[in-house]
């Protein structure tokens, strides 16, 4: 009878490790779970992170236009920035709890919530010099609820800058300001920081990335070089003929571009439904970029979006990896628990099909392997990117001899995507072109 208490206490005990174990993975959404692909795992580093304010000076407001003489306002733009980077962290340092609020369904006031983080504030720089990623949010969103996305990607040696935009979803003025606001701000900001930090040899100025979510991937799209169409319906909604200067052919077309960039990845990209760009403007990109999108997005049309700007940017080398089934909310973590009692306010955060640890893990890997590929120049990231079976699911793997259950493929003649496990490659399509050759 002891004995078989013993055995049951022992075995109580191992569950409720197991149990510690799953929920301290769970509380920090940049830490993965035992389903990730291989490359989504965290990296080598411990994270740090600060908040630094970037003021850019005497800039037009589209969200204050004076209604009698059509004028915008100008003003000092300041710009809140969270910045992920690899650090040096003390033994028993604290991580950060993010805290921020998001629009709530009218008429409740906005929501409040926390996100468990593993970075820890102000934490000394690891003293490497690595490359530099630009993020800019969704319309309405804040840059902490992707902290999964800065905190993952800077424990693999990159220094990630996250913009707080300041658009809230429920101003209908503050589109035309988006509209013109996301490229500028994404541009200025990576300006400063390959300036600041490249000066104190944090980063690398000459190995830049733009990740961009929603009006976010909007943005990105527009500073990687696709050209606004001075005849599209994103143009042309904007009053006054405000944007114009700024579409292609515009005298100040140029200031949209960001510097010395070598990659881009856009989630649920908008603008494709509104007629920003076109498929003149989105040939304007040169750059390698990757989509990743859902095709059922009910906010931003994955077919005239992510799907359009694959075929269309015929002169980049670009992926565009589809969550079949998925929706609009892929760029934003898991929905923290002061957002689960409220429909509106989850739907920000999870999609309605697939269980969102499952999708931003999917999300890493692929964005580590892009990035380690083109911004850092590693050529065996290929493997994971380049040659797979479009279809996810018509990949298989049939080894000589037992594996382990949680094997991951090793690509190559086993055409499961490389990096994933058996049966969790599925629900997936890959697609990938290569720029048209230079005339």
């Amino acid at each position: 009878m002891k004995t078989t208490q013993r055995l049951l206490a022992s075995g109580l005990l191992a569950l409720s490790f197991a149990a510690v174990a799953v929920a301290t993975a769970a509380d920090t959404p940049s830490r993965t779970g035992i389903d990730a692909p291989e490359l989504a795992a965290l990296g080598q580093y411990a994270v740090g992170v600060r908040s630094i304010t970037l003021v850019d000076r005497d800039q037009l407001d589209l969200g204050a236009i004076d209604p009698k003489t059509g004028i915008p306002a100008r003003h000092d733009r300041s710009l809140n920035v969270e910045i992920w980077y690899p650090a040096k962290v003390a033994t028993g340092a604290a991580p950060v709890t993010y805290e921020d609020a998001m629009d709530s369904e009218p008429p409740a006031p906005p929501a409040k919530f926390k996100i468990q983080g593993l970075a820890v504030r102000d934490a000394k720089a690891d003293g490497g010099r690595f490359p530099l990623v630009i993020v800019s949010h969704g319309y309405g969103n804040v840059p902490i609820a992707m902290s999964w996305l800065g905190e993952n990607l800077a424990s693999k040696g990159y220094v990630v800058a996250a913009i707080r935009h300041e658009d809230m979803y429920l101003n209908p003025a503050g589109f035309p300001q988006a509209a013109l606001r996301r490229p500028l701000d994404i541009a200025f900001v990576a300006r400063q920081l390959q300036s600041s930090l490249g000066k104190s040899g944090e980063v690398d100025p000459t190995r830049t990335a733009l990740i961009g979510y929603s009006m976010g991937g909007y943005g990105v799209l527009a500073a990687g070089g696709a050209t606004l169409d001075p005849a599209g319906g994103l143009v042309t909604r904007v009053p006054g003929g405000l944007l114009t200067p700024y579409a292609r052919g515009g005298a100040l077309s140029a200031a949209l571009v960001a510097p010395a960039v070598k990659a881009v990845v856009a989630f649920a990209p908008a603008g494709g439904a509104f007629g920003a760009f076109g498929a003149e403007g989105v040939a304007g990109i040169k750059l390698p970029l990757l989509l990743i999108a859902g095709d059922h997005d009910l906010t931003v049309d994955y077919t005239s979006g992510a799907r359009a700007y694959f075929d269309q940017a015929i002169n980049s080398n670009r992926y565009l990896l589809t969550f079949l089934g998925g929706g609009h909310a892929l760029g934003l973590g898991p929905a923290p628990p002061e957002m689960q009692t409220d429909l509106w306010n989850q739907d920000w955060f999870e999609d309605p099909v697939w269980r969102k640890d499952r999708l931003i893990s999917i999300s890493l890997h692929f964005i580590t392997a892009f990035l380690d590929r083109y911004v850092k120049d590693d050529a065996s990231r290929s493997a994971y990117i380049d040659g797979l079976v479009v279809e996810s699911s018509k990949g298989v793997w049939t080894p000589p001899a037992p594996t382990p259950w949680n094997a991951r493929s090793p690509g190559g003649e086993v055409t499961l995507w490389k990096g994933f496990q058996r049966r969790h490659a599925t629900g997936l399509s890959l697609m990938h072109q290569g720029a048209a050759p230079a005339k």
